[in-house]
């Protein structure tokens, strides 16, 4: 069994298109390799890790402010095709379960005022 370093601190990354921080679980971790970005969604990739939240905003605000090299603390542009694609993939599923889930909500009560 690990012991946690700091005991009663929840941890926490910040996202490298946003800058705000997150608990891991909702962000992304990425990884480099051959100068391709690669999601890393099982968090257990070798190498120097970045995360970003899974969505497209984010993601353009990384790519504009160009912090990819920046986090991984390589030289040069990297390629974030198929990350872009991960993330278009991901926003897509979400906003299927989301109108699954709106549309298989059943309708609210209407409470009936009881005279007596």
């Amino acid at each position: 069994m690990t012991t946690d370093a700091r005991p009663g601190k929840p941890r926490e990354r910040t996202c490298i298109g946003c800058r705000k921080r997150s608990g891991p679980a909702d962000l992304l971790r990425m990884t480099v390799s051959g100068g391709l970005v690669l999601p890393d969604p099982d968090r257990r990739a070798p190498g120097r890790g970045a995360h970003l939240h899974p969505v497209t905003e984010c993601l353009d605000l990384a790519v504009r402010r160009k912090a990819f090299p920046r986090a991984f603390r390589v030289p040069g542009p990297l390629d974030v095709t198929g990350l872009q694609e991960y993330v278009a993939q991901r926003d897509k599923q979400e906003a299927s379960s989301a109108v699954q889930t709106a549309a298989t909500r059943p309708p609210a009560a209407v409470q009936t005022a009881v005279t007596t």
